[in-house]
């Protein structure tokens, strides 16, 4: 099972997955870097869905991993500090938002223009 960093860790990805083929060329044009090569990035658009699906899912897993499996650890391991749960549900409540913009890019990018 993952950890809840782990299952950050995967939702990002996945979220990185499933943006690639819209925000990857935005981002390349924007500092300059263009060419026919970048219609390739496209190809991706078809598996989109499966990539979002990955990452509401992993998402899903972190949110339930942090505040509904209680969490068992030896006394004097870094996880027993109930501070060390903090900093995890604070980096979960910082990367969420920005995953769930990066999935919304193609959505908000026509308003852009």
């Amino acid at each position: 099972m993952l950890s809840g960093r782990g299952s950050l860790l995967a939702g990002g990805l996945a979220a990185i997955g499933a943006s690639l083929c819209c925000v990857a060329p935005l981002a390349l044009l924007a500092l300059g870097i263009g060419g026919s090569w970048m219609t390739s990035l496209t190809a991706l658009e078809p598996y989109r869905p499966i990539f979002i699906g990955l990452t509401l899912l992993f998402l899903g897993l972190a949110f339930r991993r942090l505040y509904f499996v209680p969490q068992l650890c030896a006394p004097g391991v870094p996880c027993a500090d109930p501070r060390a749960l903090r900093r995890q549900r604070l980096l979960f409540w910082i990367v969420t938002p920005l995953l769930l913009t990066l999935l919304a890019v193609p959505w908000l990018a026509p308003l852009l223009y």
